[in-house]
């Protein structure tokens, strides 16, 4: 058995591909559309393990996915937990739960599916203006 892909339906294609690419760093392995069907996938992957991808699912038809928590979270593991969040900011994503720790910081995607950042290897030594932020909203 081989794990192949985890699938999350997102509501905005454009944005989720802001998110998951341009903000988070993962790279589109691959795209099928499917008109007949009237929806898109899109593989994206971390770059150190394309192996291993996130399937976007986009439908054409509006749909109400709920507030995404009985998913859980998807768990990237990052070189540097600060430079990841600070880019992640500057590309306008809330930071939901700060990495106060230097190990560990959640955040959104578009469709509110709750991404887990963990520092590789030991926890980085705190440091500001991570310390002093506080958790906005849930994740």
């Amino acid at each position: 058995m081989k794990y192949l892909h985890a699938m999350v339906r997102v509501r905005d294609l454009e944005d989720s591909m802001k998110f998951y690419r341009d903000a988070l760093g993962l790279i589109e392995t691959r795209r099928k559309d499917y008109p007949q069907g009237r929806f898109t996938l899109v593989y994206l992957a971390a770059p150190e393990n394309p192996d291993s991808e996130v399937e976007l699912t986009y439908n054409y038809d509006d749909e109400d996915y709920g507030s995404a928590r009985n998913f859980g979270h998807l768990a990237f593991a990052v070189n540097n937990i600060y430079e990841t969040c600070e880019q992640l900011r500057q590309h306008g994503v809330v930071i939901n739960r700060p990495p106060r720790d230097g190990r560990m910081a959640f955040v959104r995607s578009p469709d509110s599916i709750s991404i887990e950042l963990l520092q590789k290897g030991e926890a980085l030594a705190p440091q500001e203006p991570w310390l002093s932020m506080q958790n906005i909203g849930s994740w």
